[in-house]
């Protein structure tokens, strides 16, 4: 049985896009909704500047931080601060080169991006989903609403969570995208949570996403 679960992390590992693919992906921009409504009184919650990242935290092994876990797939997504509690499923990258979403249609489903690590492995796992959809807000929508030390769980089809603290939440423009600084693993167990955000025209969608550090601080 542990061979078997060896030879399955093994192969996750070949399947994962290379950091080089990755990174030219998303320095293009990574569109979740390109054809969002963007249609409401009042628009997604953007980050403030008191959120931003310190670039000193991203990748700092911590005394107290977990070992991080083997690689098992996620299976459901919960942010108490904005009342996510959402199922996940894999996504890749689209026929245009661009890191998929799930389906619009469903505005309470996060995706897992399969080209890096499972939530909880060593390295940078990246989580995406929609901001909007056509009939109103969906499950990220509150995602610039975040504080440094809010908590992200993910539950694992392992039957563990993986619990991350959040310690910077910024909004970056598409074609500025900073991927080497968003994406990078410095070998500890990081979360990314990605969304659309920044300025909205009927014409381009929104022209940003908005992006959340975290690190995992507990293994239940």
């Amino acid at each position: 049985m542990i061979g078997s679960e060896l030879a399955e992390e093994e192969e996750q590992r070949r399947k994962r896009a290379p950091w080089g693919v990755i990174a030219l992906v998303l320095l293009t921009g990574l569109a979740l909704i390109r054809n969002g409504s963007g249609e409401f009184d009042v628009g997604p919650p953007q980050p403030a500047s008191a959120a931003a990242a310190d670039s000193r935290v991203s990748g700092t092994v911590f005394a107290d931080a977990p070992a991080p876990l083997p690689y098992a797939e996620p299976d459901r997504v919960r942010i108490p601060a904005i009342r996510v509690d959402a199922p996940m499923m894999p996504v890749g990258l689209d026929n245009e080169g661009w890191v998929g979403a799930p389906p619009p249609e469903d505005p309470n489903l996060a995706g897992w991006f399969t080209g890096a690590v499972s939530p909880g492995e060593k390295g940078t796992a990246v989580v995406v989903g929609h901001v909007d959809n056509q009939q109103g807000p969906a499950v990220f929508y509150g995602l610039g609403a975040l504080k440094k030390g809010n908590r992200v769980e993910v539950a694992r089809k392992d039957g563990k969570t993986a619990v991350f603290e959040i310690y910077g939440v910024e909004v970056f423009e598409k074609n500025d995208f900073p991927g080497d600084r968003v994406y990078r693993s410095k070998g500890t167990a990081e979360l990314r949570v990605i969304t659309c955000g920044g300025g909205f025209s009927k014409q381009n969608g929104y022209d940003g996403n908005v992006v959340a550090f975290a690190r995992m601080v507990e293994v239940r």
